[in-house]
C-alpha cells in the first residue's frame, strides 16, 4: 500500500554528513544536559508517601490533585487505582515531615472537600528501592541494547547492527536530554517509552536495511549510495502510514490522556519523530561509513546474478 509513488530517488546521503554533525551537535547538548541539570526524578525513584483513599462515588482526580497541590506539594501523582473510587496519592518526601505527618495533612484537606473520604493505605517508599528500580531499568535497557544487536548481526551483518546501535541509542540520549533540559518529571512510565522507542526505531532501520539487502541482489550496476537512496526512497510511503497512524494514537494520549499520561505520550512522541530521523540519516550513513557492500549481504555463487533493469537480462547467444 503506497500514498504516492515516487519515481526519482531523493539523495538522501548527499546531505548525510550535515545531517550527521547536526545530530552530533544534539547528541552532544543531550549529554550535556543530563550531567549539568541531571533527571527530575519521580516519587517511584526518589522515595517517598503513598497513599491509597477510597471514595463513596467515583473521585474527580483533577479536584483532587488541585486540592493536594494546594497544600504545597510538588510533583505529586495523583491516579485512579482499581475502580474509580479509589485514587492513589504519591507525595515526594520533605525533610522533617514524616509520613504520619503528610497523610494527616492531605486526608484533612480531602475531608474538607468530601467527608466521605477514607484512608486505605499509606506507607514510605524509601529511596533505596527508587536505586533498585533505576538499577533494574538500566539492566533492561542494556539487555534490550544488547538483544538488538544480536539479532541485527545474525540477520544483516556485524556493520549494520553497530549503525543501528548508534542510531537507537541517539534517540534515547536525546529523549533522556529533553527531559533533563526541561525538568520534565522522569517516571516508570516514561522509562517503559523510552524502552518502546527503541524497538520502535530498530523497527524502521530493519525495514530499510532489508530493501538495502534486496537492492543490492537486484540492481547490480548501482553503487552503495544510489542502493541506499532508492532504498529510502521505496519505503517512504510505508514510513508515512506507519509513523502517522502511531503518532495520532499517541498525540490523543498526549491532549487527552491527562497528566498521567502525560509524559509517557510526550516521550514517544519525540522518539518517533526522532526515530524516523536516526533510521534515514543516522543509521544508513554509518553503515555506509563503516563500508557495506555487496558481498556483506550477498553470497556470491557461480552463477552470475541479473539485473531486472539491465536491457540485455536473460539473453543468449
Amino acid at each position: 500500500m503506497e500514498f504516492f509513488k515516487i519515481r526519482k530517488d531523493i539523495p538522501f546521503m548527499r546531505h548525510a554528513l550535515i545531517f550527521n554533525v547536526i545530530s552530533l551537535a544534539t547528541f552532544v547538548l543531550a549529554v550535556f544536559f543530563l550531567f549539568s541539570r541531571g533527571l527530575h526524578l519521580s516519587v517511584e525513584f526518589t522515595g517517598g508517601t503513598v497513599m491509597e483513599v477510597s471514595y463513596s462515588q467515583p473521585a474527580d482526580v483533577e479536584k483532587v490533585r488541585g486540592t493536594v497541590a494546594g497544600l504545597g506539594f510538588t510533583d505529586v501523582q495523583v491516579q485512579n487505582f482499581g475502580t474509580a473510587r479509589e485514587v492513589m496519592i504519591r507525595l515526594p518526601a520533605q525533610r522533617g515531615v514524616t509520613t504520619a505527618q503528610q497523610s494527616d495533612k492531605v486526608m484533612a484537606a480531602l475531608k474538607a472537600e468530601e467527608p466521605q473520604v477514607a484512608l486505605r493505605r499509606t506507607e514510605f517508599v524509601g529511596p533505596q528501592v527508587g536505586e533498585e528500580l533505576a538499577q533494574d531499568g538500566l539492566k533492561a535497557l542494556a539487555m534490550v541494547v544488547f538483544g538488538i544487536m544480536v539479532y541485527l548481526a545474525f540477520r544483516f551483518e556485524w556493520k549494520y547492527a553497530v549503525a543501528a546501535i548508534i542510531a537507537n541509542l541517539h534517540d534515547v540520549v536525546i529523549i533522556l536530554g529533553f527531559f533533563a533540559f526541561f525538568q520534565w518529571e522522569f517516571s516508570l512510565s516514561v522509562l517503559a517509552a523510552v524502552l518502546a522507542v527503541l524497538g520502535y526505531s530498530v523497527n524502521e532501520s530493519v525495514v530499510i536495511f532489508d530493501r538495502i539487502r534486496e537492492n543490492f541482489r537486484r540492481y547490480r550496476k548501482m553503487n552503495t549510495v544510489q542502493i541506499i537512496d532508492n532504498a529510502i526512497t521505496s519505503t517512504i510511503s510505508r514510513t508515512i502510514i506507519t509513523h502517522g497512524s502511531t503518532q495520532i494514537m499517541v498525540l490523543s494520549m498526549l491532549l487527552f490522556g491527562g497528566p498521567t499520561l502525560f509524559y509517557f505520550a510526550l516521550a514517544l512522541t519525540i522518539g518517533i519523530l526522532f526515530g524516523i530521523y536516526s533510521s534515514v540519516f543516522v543509521a544508513a550513513a554509518i553503515a555506509m561509513w563503516l563500508g557495506i557492500k555487496r558481498e556483506d549481504l550477498v553470497k556470491i555463487s557461480g552463477k552470475k546474478e541479473e539485473d531486472p533493469n539491465d536491457p540485455n537480462a536473460g539473453a543468449t547467444v
